[in-house]
């Protein structure tokens, strides 16, 4: 039997359907194309994105043509996004979902009339009956672009056995995976973050769903009825696996070295923020080199890494290093920049070394409410969550504070799973206390982790194998 199934999975053709780096990372850069190699599949990277891979990553690229994208469907993912978060604000009676609202823009007539047409489908369209108006309609709007067409004749030339489209959030992916479904094709979509479910950011509605933890398949069937249960794997994600892989991990001698570090000193990290999440980042970031000096003047020897977010372009950050060099060294993300899109940087391998070795090597991690703070538990280092006000805030500069009352935070098993930071005054003592080993979150931030990434992350890559093949099984049977 097994003999059997072997040989039916043999030479299966699967489409990987990627459209932005972080797509690339997870399921080219990691174990995810090996493993699916070493069991006979065959892969094909179907690439919606400005990057060539099969020169560079030694992989079957099947390229989609650019297109522009469709301005009416933008328009209408938009309305879908902001009439989901009316109608879970009254079915909930919770308005925490009108925070991920992105304001609407006045500024041009262009924007005007867009912004306009927005607020009329909204008012209108806000009860579960319109979300199904609009979601049939952005079907119908991609279905007759020139996009969807070529993707029909390329999927018709090479008849895959599947496509796994690897996020759920990508606009332009959506006449691609539409495509494979009027084929008859099985298409899987993967939750690409741990915050995208109650945001409604499920723009790709596929076949079968794949995610991260137990907990997330309760979101996603919480926040969309319609999808049945049977219909979703839990998986874990590739984006935390290189962590578990030693052999990334450098000496202290050789890392120190390479990034001209003091191995004299003890080095707490500052992991950068996007602008959008963290407005006033560069200003906590000072908060952190005064409160070194600080220590520094004591007796500590303490220094600073300084890891931006790789889809910040802003210069922010420019004037608090410059003042700084003595405590601060900036180790940039190892990502590749094509365009100014935030879909348009890619990371690279060497970048999982880079970031492990951060973790590794430096005591703890600060930051406004990102997600490293799992990269740095695995390590077993603890994290620092900044969680008070700028004096610089003024109106129309966003509080980092509205970001800790966003659902994806209420997965904590309790306030011990970070160290907060509500005061500027505290910081000092805080970051002294974990570094004499007083005080630290990696026993509850370890909980908070496998809550929201599964109990073995580890073997991410090969959970989601197994899932497309059953899934591969089921629909060729």
């Amino acid at each position: 039997m097994y003999k059997d199934v072997l040989n039916l999975m043999k030479d299966k053709k699967v489409f990987i359907l990627v459209s932005d780096g972080s797509g690339l990372r997870n399921f080219l850069f990691t174990k995810f194309k090996a493993e699916g190699e070493n069991s006979n599949y065959n892969l094909q990277y179907w690439n919606d994105t400005r990057f060539s891979l099969s020169d560079r990553f030694n992989c079957n690229e099947v390229s989609i043509a650019t297109y522009k994208q469709n301005w009416q469907t933008l328009l209408f993912c938009r309305v879908r996004k902001r009439i989901e978060l009316n109608v879970l604000t009254k079915k909930f009676k919770d308005n925490v979902y009108q925070l991920y609202k992105f304001p609407l823009s006045y500024r041009s007539i262009n924007d005007f009339i867009k912004s306009t047409i927005i607020n009329v489908f909204e008012r209108l369209n806000s009860t579960e009956a319109g979300i199904k108006r609009i979601r049939k309609r952005i079907k119908t709007l991609e279905r007759s672009t020139k996009k969807y067409a070529y993707c029909k004749q390329q999927l018709t030339t090479d008849k895959p056995d599947l496509v796994f489209c690897t996020n759920q959030r990508s606009t332009k992916m959506i006449s691609a995976v539409l495509a494979a479904q009027d084929l008859g094709i099985p298409t899987v979509c993967f939750i690409h973050s741990w915050d995208n479910v109650p945001k409604a950011m499920n723009v790709i509605e596929t076949d079968y769903y794949l995610v991260w933890s137990d907990l997330m398949k309760k979101e996603l069937l919480h926040y969309y009825p319609y999808i049945d249960e049977s219909k979703v794997f839990v998986t874990g994600t590739p984006q935390f696996v290189p962590h578990y892989d030693r052999t990334l991990i450098k000496s202290r001698a050789s890392f120190f070295n390479e990034y001209n570090l003091d191995v004299n000193k003890k080095y707490v990290c500052y992991s950068g923020d996007d602008i959008t999440t963290s407005p006033l980042d560069q200003y906590y970031l000072e908060d952190l080199t005064n409160a070194v000096r600080n220590l520094n003047n004591k007796g500590e020897n303490i220094g600073i890494i300084y890891r931006k977010c790789p889809v910040d372009f802003t210069d922010r950050y420019d004037e608090v290093l410059k003042n700084n060099k003595d405590l601060i060294i900036k180790i940039d993300p190892i990502w590749e920049q094509v365009g100014d899109m935030w879909s348009e940087i890619i990371p690279t391998v060497e970048d999982f070394s880079l970031l492990a070795n951060i973790c590794y090597h430096t005591e703890l991690v600060t930051n406004v409410c990102s997600s490293t703070v799992f990269d740095f538990v695995i390590h077993k280092k603890p994290c620092i969550y900044y969680n008070y006000e700028q004096p610089q805030l003024k109106k129309g500069i966003r509080d980092i504070g509205q970001n800790y009352k966003y659902v994806h935070f209420r997965s904590m098993p309790s306030d011990a799973a970070v160290i907060w930071c509500k005061d500027k005054s505290e910081l000092e003592t805080k970051v002294f206390e974990v570094l004499k080993g007083e005080r630290s979150n990696v026993s509850v931030g370890t909980q908070w982790y496998h809550n929201v990434v599964g109990q073995l992350p580890e073997n991410a890559c090969a959970t989601i194998w197994n899932a497309l093949e059953h899934i591969i099984l089921k629909t060729t049977i």
